[in-house]
């Protein structure tokens, strides 16, 4: 890799850590978490995913050592301190952010795992882990349902299709900061639609029934 890609890199991956973290602190915050709390889910949702991504490509994960990783778990976890009061009524804005994330986090992870020497396909493997890793754990610790597993939601989804890109991409040599960005704003969109128009993959088996949105029971379409 050349320098100036590893500074883009690197970039990409502080614009994730950061709108990945205030997801996690607007969670906290709806939780009632304090904000230790606050700090703590927001650090687990920014760097969880790059953590496990690096511990499969047995490298040492960037969060320990590379200080500035630190930085954007504290920056929004004191803005959302601050600010929450003002923006909890636009009820979408944890959705946003974590779509924001989702979309650099399937870019930076895939990129990171190629320039490892893994293979394509492995590296979009890595790309979806690194992008809904920190989400699972975020969930999990917040004691909600994963949005990973919800079955009305599209979550991995999108950053397949974000992983794939990149990897493809990179392969055929097109993969540039403009068609970077036009992947991100392609995921980005994915998932936000996806999330607006309630849209959602089959279920594991034909003829499930689905909850409907009175609490009863609605057929699956299959």
């Amino acid at each position: 890799m050349t320098f100036p890609f590893d500074i883009a890199l690197v970039w990409l991956d502080l614009a994730g850590i950061f709108f990945f973290a205030v997801s996690g602190s607007l969670l906290a915050a709806r939780k009632r978490f304090d904000i230790l709390g606050s700090l703590l889910l927001a650090s687990l949702v920014s760097l969880g995913g790059g953590v496990i991504r690096d511990i499969i490509l047995n490298t040492v994960p960037a969060a320990f050592t590379n200080p500035a990783y630190l930085v954007p778990p504290l920056l929004a976890t004191v803005l959302v301190y601050f600010l929450y009061s003002s923006v909890q009524r636009f009820t979408s804005l944890l959705v946003l952010f974590d779509a924001g994330g989702l979309a650099l986090f399937c870019i930076t992870g895939t990129l990171k795992a190629i320039s490892l020497g893994m293979n394509p396909l492995a590296a979009v493997l890595l790309g979806v882990t690194t992008a809904v890793g920190g989400g699972l754990l975020r969930d999990i610790t917040a004691n909600e349902v994963p949005q990973l597993f919800d079955a009305g939601d599209l979550y991995a989804l999108p950053a397949f299709s974000g992983a794939t890109l990149t990897s493809v991409l990179w392969v055929t040599g097109s993969f540039n900061a403009v068609t970077a960005c036009l992947v991100a704003a392609v995921v980005f969109v994915f998932r936000v639609v996806a999330w607006r128009r309630s849209w959602y993959v089959p279920l594991a088996v034909q003829g499930w029934h689905r909850p409907g949105p009175d609490g009863g029971e609605a057929r699956v379409r299959n």
